[in-house]
């Protein structure tokens, strides 16, 4: 009887302290239910949380970030929409125009973007690459800068994370579109195949790759609406407009393809040392002014119309023409399509249009400890102003 008393107090004490633990916590959760009703705007639980949410919105206004997905569309700051592989840009203009985006000019540049996420060191280079175009690029309201990036999936996915964040200081209006490194490599292997053996280090070197012909050979791959393109390596740092550097397709003289730079390194002078020999009135491999020092091809202009037109550049192409000039120069090189424009030129400079070393400031000093240091700086000196820079052969570039 005893044991049964002291079990019913006991449970009457815990029966009471759960009801009064109840009416504390019920009080306590209307409590807070009233403050953030009445003491807050509608939706936003404290003044920290809408000052951060309206952060965010601005942040993402800015960013216009979009789902690049498998058509790899990437936005900003007004909207637009990439070309997809394969389609032409007469179709984008469509789909914007449909979408209520007025467009009158696209400016298109190509990077190669291979191998990224393997590399600290290209990743550094791609940074500051694009945080420089950004800060000095301006554009029109209606223009808009297309940047191509030829890429494998996983340096793809990196590009997709960082890209957003890279231009978000650009005012201007830019789209991206990503190219399979794999498929633009099996169209340009049957085309570029004979220049291999002429133009690369080595069977499996890094430019023994189809891809690094892209150059030579893009009239025959990208779509025909394309018409003009800039292609640049991602070791660059942009100190002007690289709407500028657009401009100088209209400076092209007649039968001009190409627009280039010279090389700054005598890198041909050393390559066509046993051509020297033989010829030694020849200017090939000589300084500037006067000289033919080869082209670096860092920074280049493709006037995609030009060169499909040109029956002499497409002549060039065929492997007998490749071999018969190469056999004639005494050439063999290792830098891909750099090699090819510096062979044909020496034969045809009508093919090119020479850009100011300004706009391929090459910083690279490797041949000055190699054997040239004699004559080095007749090739390495530029007058005027730097437009980019280029840290070719790794070497560090000045700070702003």
């Amino acid at each position: 009887m005893g044991i049964l008393r002291v079990l019913v107090n006991t449970m009457g004490r815990v029966s009471t302290f759960r009801s009064y633990q109840f009416v504390l916590l019920l009080t306590a959760a209307l409590a807070v239910v009233a403050f953030y009703f009445f003491g807050s705007e509608r939706h936003d639980f404290s003044s920290t949380t809408k000052r951060i949410k309206q952060t965010q919105a601005s942040h993402n206004a800015n960013r216009n970030d979009a789902d690049l997905s498998l058509d790899t569309r990437l936005m900003h700051p007004e909207g637009g929409e990439v070309a997809r592989d394969g389609e032409e840009e007469g179709e984008v203009r469509a789909r914007r125009a449909d979408s209520g985006h007025e467009v009158s000019q696209y400016y298109h540049a190509l990077m190669m973007f291979t191998k990224v996420d393997k590399s600290r060191s290209l990743q550094e280079k791609f940074r500051v690459a694009m945080l420089s175009m950004a800060k000095y690029g301006l554009f029109l309201d209606e223009e808009v800068l297309v940047l191509h990036f030829v890429s494998d999936e996983a340096s793809r996915e990196l590009g997709e994370r960082m890209l957003p964040e890279l231009l978000l200081v650009g005012t201007f209006q830019y789209e991206v579109v990503f190219h399979d490194v794999a498929v633009l490599s099996q169209k340009l292997f049957p085309i570029v195949e004979a220049m291999q053996k002429h133009f690369s280090a080595g069977s499996g070197a890094y430019y023994s790759d189809a891809i690094f012909f892209l150059s030579v050979a893009m009239h025959h791959i990208m779509p025909t609406d394309l018409q003009r393109i800039v292609q640049l390596d991602l070791d660059l740092k942009y100190r002007s407009n690289i709407r500028e550097l657009f401009l100088e397709f209209d400076r092209f003289p007649p039968g001009a393809v190409i627009g280039i730079a010279r090389e700054m390194q005598p890198v041909y002078r050393h390559t066509f040392w046993q051509y020297r020999k033989e010829n030694p009135q020849s200017r090939v491999g000589e300084p500037p002014p006067d000289g033919l020092p080869g082209f670096n091809s860092g920074v280049m202009l493709l006037d995609l119309e030009a060169m499909r037109t040109s029956a002499l550049y497409n002549q060039l192409l065929e492997p007998r023409n490749v071999a018969q000039l190469a056999d004639q120069y005494r050439f063999r090189g290792h830098l891909g399509d750099q090699d090819f424009f510096s062979m044909i030129g020496m034969e045809h400079p009508g093919l090119f249009h020479q850009l100011a070393c300004g706009w391929n400031r090459q910083l690279c000093t490797w041949w000055r400890e190699h054997g040239y240091g004699d004559v080095f700086q007749l090739y390495y000196r530029c007058e005027g102003p730097v437009y980019i820079y280029h840290g070719n052969c790794n070497t560090p570039i000045p700070d702003d």
